[in-house]
């Protein structure tokens, strides 16, 4: 994701250049035509997220670009990232995981739900992989603005079960469904639901991967959360935290649209800074827990860092 974003800032900043080259050999008139450039359009390309399947089938968050203005284009996008192909434009290690040969026949978007019917190649998938296919569909389609509920029809049926399997689906679907489910509860008493990002280092490059964890745990989410990422266990060897196991939550706040968390020290690296890592790991669950739009980061009761839900990439 780092080297990601220095493409990005090296692509931003030779677009500058030539704008800046562009205006100065342009010859000045008397009439001036008023410009206003709006940098943040071109940042903002990549911004949405699907989720693919990684080797361990697990389902990791991926970026990718919608640059359509129209809403039916940028579905269209998303379940063609996730359709199985041979042309992979993904790191070896990640892929798509609806069956190879499925087409979309149509889209219904009405409110905040959209309606997608598939073609019968939907059903070609392996009953181990068949909830993995539905959240990893419902989690990337609803990471587009405006859209948060998701029914799915093949051929114009609505579903029953889980694409071969027993298991029956209730529409519509949400985020409520979960993703990586990791079951720890022994009781349903102060049973809690909760989504906590890890670490997955791919080619070099750092991914994000959340975990749906239910548990009997009667603490706030934020508290699990921390707790969660602080601990030396991790149920997938491949998924990680570097958040100080020292690191303690000494004070959490919710006023409007913001949560106000305040860490000690420990939250800082040997350069007193906090990592990138820990804030993509930190934000990323906050806000599939939380309905804030900012996260603001505190040490010791100073203000060291604000994240915007719009600002992740």
């Amino acid at each position: 994701m780092l080297r990601k974003k220095a493409l990005r800032k090296i692509f931003i900043t030779t677009m500058s250049l030539f704008i800046i080259m562009t205006i100065y050999f342009i010859p000045l008139t008397e009439d001036v035509m008023e410009t206003n450039l709006e940098f943040e359009y071109i940042t903002d390309l990549a911004n949405s997220s699907i989720y693919l399947l990684d080797k361990n089938k697990l389902l990791v968050k991926t970026k990718i670009l919608l640059d359509n203005k129209k809403m039916e284009d940028n579905i269209k996008t998303v379940i063609t990232n996730l359709t199985i192909s041979n042309d992979n434009i993904f790191p070896d290690q990640l892929r798509g995981i609806i069956p190879k040969g499925t087409k979309l026949n149509n889209i219904k978007i009405e409110n905040d739900t959209v309606t997608l019917d598939f073609s019968k190649e939907f059903l070609n998938i392996d009953p181990d992989l068949s909830l993995k296919l539905i959240e990893s569909i419902v989690f990337s389609i609803t990471e587009i603005d405006g859209l948060n509920k998701l029914n799915i029809t093949v051929d114009g049926n609505c579903l029953e079960y889980y694409p071969n399997t027993k298991k029956k689906i209730s529409f519509p679907l949400t985020r409520e469904i979960g993703i990586n489910k990791e079951y720890s509860y022994t009781s349903f008493n102060d049973l809690t639901k909760v989504i906590v990002y890890y670490q997955e280092v791919i080619d070099d490059d750092t991914y994000y991967v959340p975990v749906t964890k239910y548990l009997n745990n009667d603490k706030d989410k934020i508290d699990i959360i921390v707790e969660e990422l602080t601990t030396s266990y991790i149920y997938e060897d491949n998924l990680s935290s570097i958040l100080n196991e020292n690191v303690k939550l000494i004070n959490k706040e919710i006023s409007d649209d913001l949560l106000i968390l305040d860490f000690n020290n420990a939250l800082f690296d040997s350069n007193s800074e906090i990592k990138e890592e820990v804030l993509y790991t930190l934000s990323y669950s906050v806000f599939d827990n939380y309905d804030v739009n900012t996260v603001s980061f505190r040490v010791e009761g100073k203000e060291v860092k604000n994240v915007k839900r719009s600002s992740l990439t």
